[in-house]
This record gives C-alpha cells, sequence and structure tokens, in this order.
C-alpha cells in the first residue's frame, strides 16, 4: 500500500517551506514516526516524521526546494519494508549478551524539555569500552534551546555507543548501552583505578559539575582540574577558565628564554601558525535560526530608527516609594519592565500601524497587544510573548515577565510561547548599553530598544540640574509606518514615563 507524505501545518501566518536535509534515501527502510526530512521556514525548523513504517519510495521534494502547506514531499510503501528496519535494533539488543555476565543497561535521550522532540549528540565523554561511576556524564546533547547533559544510569562498563557525534536523536531514543553489575569487572580490567583518576576532581572540594566544553578541552590539553579557577556558578570551571590556564602555563614555560638578539627582527606568524590558534565551534541551531531571522529582517523590511531621551526620575522615584508594598502584596519585585510595557501600550492605542504588519498587499491591523519581551539566554537571544499585555495590571505585567524570563534561562519555553507577537521591547541597559538600533522581530512592525539610566546634566527651567536620563530606541519598517507616526509614538511613550500618571488617568 503506498502512503503519501506530505508536509505539515508550519504554524501562524506561514505558508510555505524550504526542504533542508532529507534523513532517508529511496528505498530505505523506515520506522513509523522514524525522521525522513527536515523544513525550514522563517520562524522554526518542521520535522516530517514517517506516517507508518516501510519502504521510502520517491522522493518528490528535493532539498532546497520550497514547498507549500500539505504538498507532496514522497511516497511510502507500507508493510514489506517495515522488517528489515528492526535489524539494527536486534543488533543492539544482541550486543551486551557478549560483555560479560552483567546486566545490560540501556542509556536514553532524556526529556529535552517541551515540544523539543529530537537533539544532536554533541560531545562523547566516553568511549566503547570504559569504566564509568554512577551519575558520571557519558555527553552531552544539543537542541535548538538548550544543551542536555546525559550521566550514567549506572556504574559498569560503557559496553557501545549507538549515536555517534553529529548524530541525531530523538526524545527518548538510545543513546548507548551499559553492561553493569557482574559484567562491568569481566570487560575492564583497567576498572580498579577508576577512584583514583576522579580523586583530582574531589580534592578541589567542589559539588558542582565543571562545563563539558571544559571538561573536554582539560582532557585534550592535559590540564589538572586542580590548576584551573574557575568562574562559573558555585566555582564551576568554564572553557574560558581552561584557555586561560593554558595560556598562563605556556607564558611560564617560555618565561626563562634568553630574549632574542636586537638584531633579529621580529618575525610575522605565518597563516598555518594562526590557523593552528583559532578555533571552529559549530553554530547551535538556536544560533543559526537568530542569525537567519535577523538576516531576513533586514533583506525584508525598510527599518528606520528615531532616538528620543526620557527623564526616569518620577519612575525612579515613584517605584522606591512603593515597591516593598507592591511586593509584600504581590509577591513579585516592581521593576522597570512594566512601566515600559504600559507606555508602549498606551502609545500603541494613539499610533496603531506601529503595532501593525503587512501581509502581502495587506496591511493587518491588531486590536490588541501581545507584547514580546527580548531575553539574553546563555544559547542567545529569545523573545517571549506576553499575550493581551494591554488588559493586564502593573501585577500581572511582573509576574508574567518574571516567569517567562525564568522558563526562557532554562531552555523551557516553548515555540507557541515565542510567537504572534505584535511589538516588542528590547533591554540593552542591562548590560550596559548606553545607545543601539534594535533590529525589527518579523512580522513585526515596531521594536522600543531601553538603555542605561546614567545621571547627566540638564536645563530644568533655566536651571541645570543632574537627572536619571535614559536614551530610547524606536525601530520601525519604515513600509508601513510614517515617520510622524514614530515620533509621536516616541513622544506618547516619553510622556508616560515622565509622569506616570498619565497611565492612571489614560492621557
Amino acid at each position: 500500500m503506498s502512503i503519501e507524505v506530505r508536509v505539515p501545518t508550519l504554524g501562524e501566518s506561514v505558508t510555505e517551506a524550504t526542504v533542508a536535509t532529507w534523513f532517508k534515501q529511496p528505498g530505505d527502510s523506515v520506522a513509523v514516526d522514524e525522521m525522513l526530512c527536515e523544513l525550514e521556514t522563517d520562524k522554526v525548523t518542521v520535522e516530517v516524521p514517517s506516517p507508518a513504517a516501510g519502504t521510502l519510495g520517491e522522493i518528490v521534494a528535493a532539498e532546497g526546494e520550497t514547498v507549500g502547506v500539505d504538498a507532496l514531499l514522497a511516497t511510502l510503501s507500507e508493510g514489506e519494508g517495515a522488517a528489515p528496519a528492526a535489524k539494527p535494533e536486534a543488533k543492539a539488543e544482541a550486543a551486551p549478551e557478549a560483555s560479560g555476565g552483567g546486566e545490560a543497561v540501556d542509556v536514553m535521550v532524556p526529556a529535552l524539555g517541551e515540544s523539543v522532540t529530537e537533539a544532536t549528540v554533541s560531545t562523547w565523554f566516553k568511549k566503547a569500552g570504559d569504566t564509568v561511576a554512577q551519575d558520571e556524564m557519558l555527553c552531552e546533547l544539543e537542541t535548538d534551546k538548550v544543551s542536555v547533559e546525559v550521566p550514567a544510569p549506572a556504574a559498569g562498563v560503557l559496553s557501545e555507543i549507538l549515536a555517534g557525534e553529529g548524530d541525531t536523536v530523538e526524545a527518548g531514543g538510545k543513546l548507548a548501552i551499559l553492561t553493569a553489575g557482574e559484567g562491568a569487572a569481566a570487560s575492564a580490567p583497567a576498572a580498579a583505578p577508576a577512584p583514583q583518576a576522579a580523586a583530582p576532581a574531589s580534592s578541589t572540594g567542589k559539588d558542582v559539575e565543571d562545563a563539558p566544553s571544559a571538561k573536554k578541552l582539560m582532557a585534550e590539553k592535559g590540564i589538572d582540574p586542580a590548576n584551573v579557577q574557575g568562574t562559573g556558578k558555585d566555582g564551576r570551571i568554564m572553557k574560558e577558565d581552561v584557555i586561560k590556564a593554558a595560556s598562563g602555563a605556556a607564558a611560564a614555560a617560555t618565561a626563562p628564554a634568553p630574549a632574542p638578539a636586537p638584531a633579529a627582527a621580529p618575525r610575522a606568524p605565518s597563516p598555518a601558525e594562526d590557523a593552528a590558534r583559532e578555533e571552529r565551534v559549530k553554530m547551535t541551531r538556536l544560533r543559526q535560526t537568530i542569525a537567519r531571522r535577523l538576516k531576513d529582517a533586514q533583506n525584508t523590511a525598510a527599518i528606520l530608527t528615531t532616538y528620543n531621551e526620557v527623564d526616569m526620575t518620577e519612575v525612579m522615584a515613584l517605584r522606591n516609594q512603593y515597591k516593598d508594598a507592591f511586593e509584600k502584596k504581590h509577591g513579585v519585585r516592581l521593576g522597570f519592565m512594566s512601566f515600559f510595557t504600559k507606555a508602549c501600550c498606551h502609545a500603541l492605542r494613539e499610533v496603531p500601524e506601529v503595532n501593525a504588519e503587512i501581509d502581502g498587499q495587506e496591511i493587518v491591523y491588531k486590536n490588541f497587544v501581545h507584547m514580546g519581551i527580548a531575553a539574553g539566554t546563555p544559547q542567545g537571544l529569545v523573545v517571549p510573548v506576553i499575550r493581551d499585555a494591554d488588559q493586564m495590571s502593573f501585577a500581572d505585567l511582573e509576574k508574567a515577565i518574571a516567569e517567562k524570563g525564568k522558563r526562557a534561562r532554562d531552555g523551557k519555553l516553548s515555540m507557541a510561547e515565542m510567537q504572534g507577537g505584535t511589538f516588542t521591547i528590547s533591554n540593552g541597559g542591562v548590560y550596559g548599553s548606553l545607545m543601539s538600533s534594535p533590529i525589527l522581530n518579523p512580522p513585526q512592525s515596531g521594536i522600543l530598544g531601553m538603555h542605561k539610566i546614567q545621571e547627566r546634566p540638564m536645563v530644568i527651567n533655566g536651571e541645570i540640574k543632574i537627572r536619571p536620563m535614559m536614551y530610547l530606541a524606536l525601530s520601525y519598517d519604515h513600509r508601513i509606518v510614517d515617520g510622524k507616526g514614530a515620533v509621536t509614538f516616541l513622544v506618547r511613550v516619553k510622556e508616560a514615563l515622565e509622569d506616570p500618571r498619565r497611565l492612571l488617568m489614560d492621557l
């Protein structure tokens, strides 16, 4: 029986995708739900699973082709080809029997977070035949949102690695086979020295796990963790710490060398020597998505930025007056983001084109505000969306912002939580930025950039006074927003922040 493999629903307002990668070729046996290919849209990467077990027939849409929703991708022959696909699994199950009398334990892909169905094996810290302790890190997986470390489920010997570095694995899939119990001693005579090898790590007095990239680099360079000063949380050793320690050791080794003769001219390093000091790291999926979307925004929209400055005196005074009572009643701290969100919602009602978007030959005006709050994470910039922000109170906004920020840092945001925004606020001031020009978050037409609050001398009623000032930047799509509308929007935000009572009076 022939089954059609078609393009699934691609998400809100997305009508087409590009075939990025085929994981299977015609004639290959596939299991039900096994990934056949990967599609890329301007918002998200979509994987297409096999609708049934069988044999992949004809590939209709090749890599690089653009396809619409429900377009035919390939055909699948159900039934006959299903049996061969089970052979690798049978081999994996049979392998532990040869390793000794110990119990075979499967090392599985752990839960990867909401809406994340697959990951890439980035690094194996152990190889087949190595002795491992329970909860010792075996490998590191990388997803679009977060890196996941996989610990050993039991003490024993790593018998077989089923997914090598660079392989894509599904949530709940099998990574390796571990021989526990008696089989551990029979398979690896080197198991006895393992406690001694672990001694340097325990002698540091830390009970935190060092960064996987740092451990890998220390192993490559033969650096003792005891000689590296960790700068991460709770003394965790990061990759930068290892690089610093390695460069310090190299400098110490070369220090006693005699000075070169005065007549010797400095020798320029060769390209090969420069290349040896370079480090190439593959971009994460999240970073690739960020890069693609930012470039698409520049190529598509007519981005222009207008600037203003706001005196934060009144907002800071109001916050200082009520922050303790606010936190006591609502259980959340009163920050500046709720003031800016309220001010933007207020201004968007007067200048609705900043809250609109272009769809083909039409302008879509939104009669609601789904506010995107840009958040920096170790993996990259993400923009969780607070829906119907214009209907929320200060307390509701602060709670939502805090909750979305925590989920972003933990890598637990779903794609649904990052879609549907109508306007975005980006706060570069938390990193010390004094002035910047933010890039639009398509298909939105406006983004407000907040910056560092800095005291500056200002002329107030003919007198020079020191005031806490902040530069504001509004980047907007000039195809839909005129200069008058952009300036008006920014002035309304400035007025609301310099006199917060206007927000209460809806002025």
